[in-house]
């Protein structure tokens, strides 16, 4: 099944691009966004090399007008927005309360949760006009279950897309709009070099790949309108949550 045109903002690198290259197979377009430039050129080679359709469309998700402005461009440009793939994110190496500021929490909240909020409410006007749409909103483990190790900014900001979610499950139900609170386990992205102690390359080799998280991404979007995964929650099995 088609999942239509595809936005995936965050999409430059991780969990996005991974996304955006497995969507690919079945999305009539995909259009990726991020701040970084070539990071979305890249994907946007590695989606045609997978026999894909894509663009590029920087934006930077704390931006409400730019946000608001990249989905009428889509619109206008390539109709509307069926699927979108929220995986922009971020954390700090100070996140524990004796080495943080509101700064650094506030930054984090913002791109992690208020960004989500920016692209949902941009989207919804097109996806109600056709009465079918999908939210995807990459959270985590720590979105699901408490991880101490990923501080206070990042800890909230994911737990709190679960309840984003389900206010889209709950209103937007009637015109057709689904959204599911992704919570993927330890993925070998670049994020995790804003760890305090950054993971070694065995520990990485034992965790999710992008393309793992991508593939499971696809697989919601190309259910049938009639289904909703309110949450879905996978790790690797070497979950070290359990350590």
């Amino acid at each position: 099944m088609t999942v239509g045109i595809a936005w995936v903002l965050g999409g430059g690198s991780g969990i996005g691009r991974g996304a955006a290259v497995s969507l690919a197979v079945s999305a009539e377009l995909v259009v990726v966004s991020g701040r970084r430039v070539d990071e979305l050129q890249r994907t946007v080679d590695a989606v045609h090399a997978a026999g894909g359709r894509a663009v590029a469309l920087p934006v930077d998700v704390a931006d409400e007008a730019a946000v608001a402005q990249a989905a009428e461009i889509i619109g206008a440009d390539h109709g509307p927005v069926r699927t979108l793939v929220y995986s922009a994110g971020t954390n700090v190496r100070n996140r524990f309360w004796d080495d943080t500021s509101p700064r650094d929490f506030a930054r984090v909240v913002d791109i992690n949760l208020t960004g989500a909020v920016r692209a949902i409410h941009a989207v919804l006007p097109a996806m109600r006009r056709e009465g079918d749409g999908l939210v995807v909103l990459v959270s985590s483990w720590a979105g699901w279950r408490f991880a101490p190790g990923v501080g206070a900014g990042y800890s909230t900001s994911k737990t709190a897309m679960g309840a984003l979610a389900e206010t889209v499950n709950a209103q937007e139900r009637l015109h057709g709009i689904r959204a599911t609170h992704f919570c993927p386990g330890e993925v070998a992205t670049e994020i995790l070099d804003t760890r305090p102690n950054p993971p070694s390359a065995d520990e990485r080799a034992r965790m999710l790949t992008a393309d793992d998280v991508g593939d499971a991404i696809r697989w919601i979007a190309e259910l049938p309108p009639r289904i909703c995964v309110n949450e879905i929650v996978f790790t690797p099995t070497s979950n070290t949550s359990y350590a």
